[in-house]
């Protein structure tokens, strides 16, 4: 059947109809998210911190790498990887859009100037990962959902698709947009030495995504590119404690002696920011389980070994079909462990955070109707399949990705700023994606 973005049509169901089917997928989200508050909430305290950020790393290693691995490699073919292509590009376009967005917002709320950054970031990085694979599992639920009896598998194969462009952003550009600005490091390292560093006073949305392995050392703290160019951009030499080339060149002294040629000032200075980007953070457990369910299903042979009610491995997806199962409820009580610990405080102002909240929530996910029914034009997306225009959708509603916390606390950058951000974001989330997904829904329902 033929689906547009464009009209309702006299076959649908009542209004009442659909505003339920909507609701009260989003109800039961909500029940998990009160039970999780609840549970950590400090005057209650049944659960103890501890127990959640023990859950946010099953979740993080074992729970989401399993759902991606059995709905993804299910669903993936060469032919289908040729025609999803968009939804990896549509993750750029969201970014790029919010972006901009942030720039709107740094010019009519003009946060303090060592935040500049980090509001174009918080604005510009959406969570395509956790959040939207949760909604899609209560929304596919139901038998009678609007999206046909494989809606969930579909639904989170599309969003594990579009998960690790996210993560490349964060860990390349994003990384090095969230180091502490040169005028303002010592300010910085003041604040993280009254706030502490250690693991044991992480806050649960910076601990929900922090890599495994992953230490919060001081060479992640330094601003690498504004110190290791700041002659190029003419600015004359800090006191700070930062490494100079100086250092730099007697770190790398070994690896000089082993060229043949004297190496440019400029690559050496290139090199020396691609050499500290955390490239290895990527390859963690939702990625790898993204990788191996493409690379398996993508060949026949290899896919009809392991998937497949006769499949010789039956036994093993069905036993990794059983935890994954555990991932939406974990992400959901883990959330409301999240908002139990309250907004940190924050310096970037209350007109800021209203500012990237109004344009992250409210702003861009019509931008991204607009985007989408584009597409749909120009049939650079799948026709006739309203599940593919959903999530395409959906990547413009989300809130800032949890994984900006972690990487604001590996940087020692915004930290309180970041967590009471996405704490606030959150809040306003509950009502803004009720009434986004009820329109989504209208917008994509077949004809």
């Amino acid at each position: 059947m033929h689906w547009s973005l464009i009209g309702l049509h006299g076959g649908m169901k009542p209004m009442q109809q659909d505003l339920i089917s909507v609701v009260v997928p989003l109800l039961k989200l909500l029940s998990l998210t009160i039970i999780g508050l609840i549970l950590a909430h400090e005057k209650t305290q049944i659960i103890p911190k501890s127990t959640f950020k023990l859950l946010s790393k099953l979740v993080f290693a074992l729970f989401l790498p399993c759902l991606i691995f059995i709905d993804l490699g299910r669903s993936i073919t060469l032919h289908n990887l040729a025609l999803w292509w968009f939804i990896p590009v549509n993750v750029l376009i969201s970014t790029v859009l919010g972006f901009l967005l942030g720039i709107v917002v740094v010019l009519a709320c003009r946060p303090p100037p060592q935040f500049v950054r980090f509001t174009l970031v918080m604005t510009a990085c959406g969570n395509t990962g956790n959040l939207p694979i949760a909604i899609l599992g209560s929304l596919c639920h139901n038998k009678d959902n609007p999206f046909g009896p494989h809606c969930h598998q579909r639904g989170v194969a599309y969003v594990s698709l579009a998960q690790w462009v996210s993560v490349v952003l964060v860990y390349t550009l994003v990384y090095h947009m969230m180091e502490p600005p040169m005028e303002y490091y010592e300010i910085v390292e003041e604040e993280n030495v009254e706030n502490g560093i250690g693991t044991a006073c992480r806050p649960l949305v910076v601990e929900a995504e922090w890599p495994g392995g992953v230490d919060e050392t001081e060479i992640s703290r330094t601003p690498v590119i504004a110190n290791t160019f700041e002659g190029f951009f003419g600015r004359s030499k800090s006191s700070h404690n930062i490494p100079d080339d100086e250092e730099i060149q007697a770190h790398e002294t070994d690896t000089e002696s082993i060229r043949c040629f004297a190496e440019p000032k400029m690559v050496r200075k290139m090199r020396l920011v691609a050499e500290r980007t955390p490239i290895k953070n990527i390859i963690q457990p939702p990625t790898i389980a993204s990788l191996l369910a493409i690379i398996i299903g993508s060949v026949p042979q290899a896919k009809s070994f392991v998937f497949g009610p006769d499949a010789p491995l039956a036994f093993v997806t069905d036993s990794l079909e059983i935890l994954g199962g555990a991932m939406v409820p974990s992400v959901m009580l883990i959330l409301g462990g999240m908002l139990a610990e309250g907004p940190n405080d924050s310096k970037i102002g209350l007109k800021t955070t209203i500012g990237v909240t109004v344009a992250r929530l409210l702003v861009l996910p019509l931008l991204g109707i607009g985007v989408v029914a584009l597409a749909g034009k120009m049939h650079l997306r799948v026709a006739n399949d309203s599940m593919y225009g959903y999530v395409l959708l959906l990547q413009y509603a989300t809130p800032s990705a949890i994984l900006l916390g972690a990487v604001a606390r590996m940087r020692g950058y915004a930290v309180s700023e970041s967590s009471a951000l996405l704490f606030w974001q959150h809040i306003f989330a509950l009502f803004s994606l009720s009434f986004y997904i009820f329109i989504y829904s209208k917008l994509v329902s077949p004809a």
